[in-house]
């Protein structure tokens, strides 16, 4: 039965050879040797697919196969892909690069993708189409009617970063039911469509297999008979192009061969560069295929001449892919900041503005890619929507594209990534029309929870989280976020307000570079030794002493407190301007050093528990991580408080940054009105917050200005006897072990 196995798996390989030549090799002799099946071992993998597994679950008319496959991959790719994540500093590695960005993009989204820019397309080129009832994912919306003809074989859709094809395989359904309109046969469409309609580009070897196993089989639902034809899928794998024999160029015109060698030059980095590769003309394909195809090899093919030839065609096949215009383009590009050198120069070169991560570069140049009134779709990572480091991309999309529609996730909706998602369809047309936005926002539960809520507000758009808004707005906005919600009257608050650097002077503080080395909590050192009510710089070296306040941050907390621990500043921070790494570069960042020891109100950066901010005393430094801001006049200081502290502070920052890094810049475009600056009744309620709250920290045995527990309070005075406070937290602290080793190691 072994040796019958045997046979059959040998002959079935090498006729899958002949009918997916991209998929399986052709078994060679010392392979037909060294492969023995075992069919009758009950504990064999063979017989356990062949006999533990369902008939039905191969059934190709049956729904999620090509998801199936997708699942199947990324999680074979679970191990490298945390390998290569979890390094710390270093850039991922170009071999590396695969495993790293390798995501599988769910299911819905991909159908929103889709049935919003292809879908959407359609549509707009045939009143009289029906498909719009086949598109469970399209949002609701205006319907730009177009005129222009529209030749169903002439619409290109490009995923330029493919992965298993989920996306290709999806619009291959679309495309069907567009060619029934059309009077098409089944057999006749999934020809057409392999042929002409779908392309794609992927870097990983293995991925691109599966792609391209998953559009055959899904042609060979509607055609029985696409194995046995000459057709194959446009999708192609970049591969680097390396070591071409001279003879290759000898047997080429003098033209031709300039142009093979530049090419191969640029392709020698192919699967680092992948579906960004810019040209500096365009190359007229046909004819340099014609060239390349004649070039011969003798018999013994020493040299490789036959597959260098296979090497370049795939290479000029992708320069066609990457020159040419497309009505669509769809993709979950690559997430990644990490580059090595010769990737991060190439995209300063080409992608300056837009090199924040390489998701940002895909959509950039996804764009370029169009065809006027063309789309194109992406699922990303929803920062782009609002941080400074992508505040050049949110200009061009809004001076320059129509975001036709948007759907941003709750924030850990999409557990496969470690970043909050949203999915977009941006339409290649300067004309500002209405733009549909999804808020799933407030919606926890995972993707299923998200999907659920987007085919509920398509059933119902008054549900309330869909925003029709027009993307103009968002230039009145500083920083030009991608604030869809804003009310008209904020939108016009922004316009007409004062931004608040204008009131404050927002300022970074102190990196020490170590602050295990020069950090301390407040009771880890002698209360002899610390300086609390410096005033300046001069008063803090006229003290003598060590150890000043300092402000980190902190967690949440409103209006005061979050006095913990004081630097070592010392000799106007001598040992920290000074510190340096083995190479003696300095390390530290003392800046904005005019402003220590002034009074403030600060804000911690990371927000994840919402954002609160504190009057801080005058006396102490501010860090890197403890955002201020100061100002001349106290009264400023104290209304911009409790504005900041109002329920419209968290509402607005949200809007300008709903990330959980509040930084400086996104403090600097606040609105402020100001009218409110003469506002008695806010300056008394906020100061009576602030002596609230000072009360409340300072009820803490962790304050070093505690003096009594609250509760003794309530005893007679003569029958208190509460211990002194900060000597026992003191006597504890220099006891410990802790404390022990960071002085032994610190000093």
């Amino acid at each position: 039965m072994n040796d019958l196995y045997k046979m059959i798996f040998i002959k079935q390989a090498n006729k899958l050879n002949d009918v997916l030549p991209q998929l399986f090799e052709k078994i060679t002799d010392y392979s037909e040797l060294l492969f023995t099946p075992n069919y009758t071992d009950v504990n064999g993998v063979i017989h356990k697919l062949v006999n533990d597994i369902d008939e039905a679950d191969f059934d190709v008319t049956k729904s999620g196969q090509v998801e199936i496959i997708g699942w199947l991959y990324q999680y074979y790719n679970t191990e490298p892909h945390e390998h290569v994540v979890n390094i710390t500093g270093g850039a991922v590695k170009r071999a590396d690069i695969p495993a790293a960005t390798q995501l599988f993009t769910t299911d819905w989204v991909v159908r929103y993708m889709v049935d919003n820019s292809l879908g959407k397309y359609w549509i707009e080129h045939e009143a009289n189409s029906k498909i719009d009832k086949d598109l469970k994912y399209l949002l609701p919306g205006d319907i730009k009617r177009r005129t222009d003809g529209l030749k169903l074989e002439n619409i290109k859709i490009l995923d330029n970063a493919m992965g298993s094809g989920h996306i290709l395989v999806y619009a291959f359904d679309v495309l069907i039911k567009m060619y029934e309109e059309r009077g098409y046969s089944s057999r006749e469409s999934a020809s057409l469509i392999l042929a002409n309609n779908i392309v794609g580009l992927e870097i990983d070897k293995r991925a691109y297999q599966l792609a391209y196993f998953a559009l055959m089989m899904k042609a060979r639902e509607y055609n029985r008979r696409i194995l046995t034809s000459n057709i194959s899928p446009r999708v192609y794998v970049f591969r680097d192009v390396t070591n071409i024999p001279d003879d290759v160029y000898k047997q080429l015109s003098e033209t031709t061969a300039t142009e093979i060698k530049a090419l191969v030059t640029l392709f020698s980095d192919a699967t680092e560069l992948g579906s960004i590769m810019q040209f500096e003309k365009q190359y007229d394909i046909e004819l340099l295929k014609s060239e390349i195809t004649k070039i011969k090899a003798d018999e013994l093919d020493v040299f490789g001449i036959a597959a260098s030839k296979d090497s370049i065609i795939n290479m000029l096949n992708i320069i066609n892919v990457l020159q040419i215009k497309y009505e669509v383009v769809v993709t979950n590009p690559p997430y990644m900041n990490k580059f090595e050198t010769s990737l991060k120069k190439y995209i300063n070169n080409h992608f300056k503005a837009y090199k924040g991560d390489l998701f940002s570069v895909f959509i950039f140049n996804n764009l370029q890619m169009l065809k006027p009134d063309g789309y194109a779709a992406y699922m990303t990572p929803f920062v782009w929507m609002f941080i400074k480091t992508y505040e050049a991309l949110r200009t061009y999309i809004v001076d320059n594209k129509q975001i036709s529609s948007l759907i941003q996730m709750e924030y850990s909706a999409f557990e496969e990534a470690t970043v909050p998602i949203n999915t977009f369809v941006i339409q290649n047309s300067p004309n500002h029309e209405l733009g549909s936005y999804v808020k799933l926002s407030e919606f926890t539960g995972g993707m299923a929870v998200q999907d659920q809520k987007v085919l509920e507000i398509i059933e119902n758009p008054d549900a309330g989280y869909l925003y029709r808004t027009n993307q103009a707005n968002f230039k009145k906005i500083p920083g030009s976020p991608i604030a869809y919600w804003a009310s008209a009257n904020l939108i016009h608050n922004f316009e007409i307000g004062t931004r608040m650097d204008e009131i404050v002077e927002p300022r970074q503080g102190l990196a020490t570079a170590d602050n295990n080395r020069f950090l301390r909590q407040w009771f880890e050192v002698s209360l002899n030794n610390i300086k609390f009510d410096a005033k300046s710089i001069d008063e803090s070296i006229s003290s003598n002493k060590k150890w000043f306040p300092y402000n980190k941050g902190g967690s949440y907390r409103k209006w005061y407190g979050n006095y913990d621990y004081v630097v070592n500043w010392e000799n106007n921070g001598a040992k920290i301007r000074n510190f340096t790494d083995a190479k003696g570069k300095v390390r530290s960042r003392p800046q904005n050093t005019n402003y220590y020891f002034r009074e403030a109100i600060t804000w911690s950066l990371i927000t994840s528990g919402g954002f609160s901010i504190r009057y801080r005393n005058s006396g102490g430094i501010h860090d890197v991580s403890g955002m201020s801001a100061f100002s001349e006049e106290h009264d400023n200081l104290i209304v911009i408080l409790g504005l900041m502290n109002s329920p419209i502070g968290n509402y607005v920052f949200k809007m300008l940054n709903p990330t959980i890094n509040l930084q400086i810049g996104d403090f600097n475009g606040f609105p402020v009105q100001p009218k409110i600056f003469i506002n008695l009744n806010i300056i008394n309620l906020t100061k009576n917050q602030i002596k609230i709250s000072e009360i409340d920290w300072n009820q803490s045995e962790t304050s070093w200005d505690f003096t009594q527990h609250p509760l003794l309070s309530k005893i007679d005075e003569h029958n208190q006897k509460s211990p002194p406070i900060i000597d026992t937290i003191s006597d504890v602290c220099q006891k410990s072990a802790k404390f022990r080793r960071r002085i032994n190691k610190y000093g």
